[in-house]
């Protein structure tokens, strides 16, 4: 009989070690199937601020660059090797996407006009011929309007001029 008890209790023993393991394992499985669970529900909420953070994008406000007769057209004698007048009409606009720089651009236009007159004034007939030059002369008006408004307002406020006619004779 001390036999029986004896094998008895080492096996009682082992079913209770089994049971506390399984009982461990169990409550680990909740555990992490809990975390798991929260991690994401509450995972999808910090997400939707992060997309509302992203600055939504103006839309594009193209002003006329106007001489002080109002005519929305340039007219510059352009530099020339062959000897012969060569001249230079173009249409400008200048794009952006805030009121205020248009309306500070309105109100400083003859500067500006005045300023992109002597830019187009001082460029050469056969680098305006070419693609690169055109996109030179684009860039460089771009940057001169930009310096011009970071002066009066601060900021560059314009993001490119566009020529909308470009033409020589």
């Amino acid at each position: 009989m001390a036999e029986e008890k004896a094998a008895e209790g080492t096996e009682g023993g082992k079913s209770k070690k089994k049971l506390i393991i399984f009982a461990i394992i169990g409550a680990v499985v909740v555990a992490l199937l809990g975390a798991g669970g929260a991690y994401f529900l509450l995972g999808g909420e910090s997400e939707t601020p992060a997309v509302a953070a992203e600055p939504v994008r103006k839309e594009a406000i193209y002003s006329k660059v106007r001489t002080l007769g109002g005519k929305p057209s340039f007219v510059a004698t352009l530099k020339s090797t062959d000897g012969k007048r060569h001249f230079l009409r173009t249409f400008v606009e200048a794009k952006s996407r805030d009121q205020d720089v248009v309306d500070a651009l309105t109100l400083h236009m003859p500067l500006v006009v005045s300023r992109l007159n002597h830019l187009f004034s001082s460029q050469s007939f056969d680098d305006l011929q070419t693609i690169e030059g055109k996109e030179k002369l684009r860039h460089a008006s771009t940057q001169l309007v930009q310096e011009f408004l970071q002066e009066k307002i601060g900021k560059p406020g314009i993001e490119k001029i566009l020529f909308t006619d470009f033409v020589m004779q």
